[in-house]
């Protein structure tokens, strides 16, 4: 049952992984939500459950972005969530990544998200009300080694998110937030075929996330707005720690190899148990 007055919530990427489960959990908490995804029939799908409202979005355009927000304003009481998840990863040394990925990365995890946030935005100034949340990841914390080009593509959302908070408040509007989710690693079909790469290793240094921890932390987020929160909140400090001394960050390089491995193994034996430790 949605709640009255509440407004509409609109998710991106919400056709699987953590987008669904972010769509699930606020439509238990009460949000008429909207599902968006670039695969129509999937998210589709993942809507029908959740009230059957969904539509095909791309968020690399931004016209399309600035559609959805329309229709979702329409709805009794207008837009009150907007949820930037959609995200791709690449892994590998950053220069393995060709232009098209590099683009490709930049498009959908930085340039997607701030469409996203200014079509929100455009409503929610009008409206006086309304929140974006954006998940970022703790890749946009600090330099994740083997996830370069998608650590500065979050490392850019990170710096619009909390600009564009600074611009809002500059200009007198004090009832629209932006807020920043930043999960360590989570078990998503995102990770579900890097249990052998080497490039993958810091999405696995701590203990992988289920989607559905991260989403009832999205829900507590959009109910009461923060500028950044890390999940768990002592990697956030971590990884903030060793941001503030690259050196040390460097040095400590063959331990992050180590654990990442080591969480490799760990995932491996609980994802198939009857599978051999990879060997990397």
């Amino acid at each position: 049952m949605t709640t009255p007055g509440r407004g509409a919530a609109v998710v991106t990427g919400a056709a699987g992984g953590l987008g669904r489960a972010i769509a699930a959990a606020l439509h238990a908490d009460g949000w008429r939500v909207l599902l968006t995804d670039v695969d129509a029939g999937a998210v589709a799908t993942a809507a029908a459950p959740l009230g059957g409202w969904s539509r095909p979005l791309d968020v690399r355009d931004e016209a399309a972005c600035a559609a959805v927000a329309a229709e979702a304003a329409g709805a009794p009481g207008g837009l009150g969530l907007w949820v930037n998840n959609a995200g791709i990863l690449a892994t590998g040394p950053s220069w393995t990544h060709d232009a098209p990925t590099r683009r490709r990365l930049v498009e959908v995890n930085a340039l997607g998200a701030m469409n996203g946030t200014h079509a929100a935005l455009a409503v929610m100034r009008a409206q006086a009300h309304g929140h974006v949340l954006n998940v970022v990841s703790l890749a946009g914390l600090i330099a994740a080694p083997g996830e370069t080009v998608y650590a500065a593509s979050k490392h850019a959302l990170l710096a619009y998110s909390l600009g564009t908070l600074s611009d809002l408040r500059m200009a007198g509007v004090r009832g629209v937030h932006v807020s920043c989710l930043c999960p360590d690693g989570i078990w998503t079909p995102m990770l579900h075929d890097k249990l052998d790469d080497p490039g993958a290793l810091a999405s696995f240094t701590g203990s992988l996330l289920t989607p559905e921890r991260v989403a009832a932390r999205a829900v507590r987020l959009a109910r009461r707005p923060r500028p950044v929160v890390s999940l768990p909140r002592w990697r956030g400090a971590q990884v903030r720690l060793l941001d503030a001394f690259p050196r040390l960050a460097l040095a400590l390089t063959p331990v992050v190899r180590a654990a990442g491995r080591a969480g490799q193994r760990r995932q491996a034996r609980r994802a198939r148990p009857d599978a051999s430790p990879p060997r990397l």
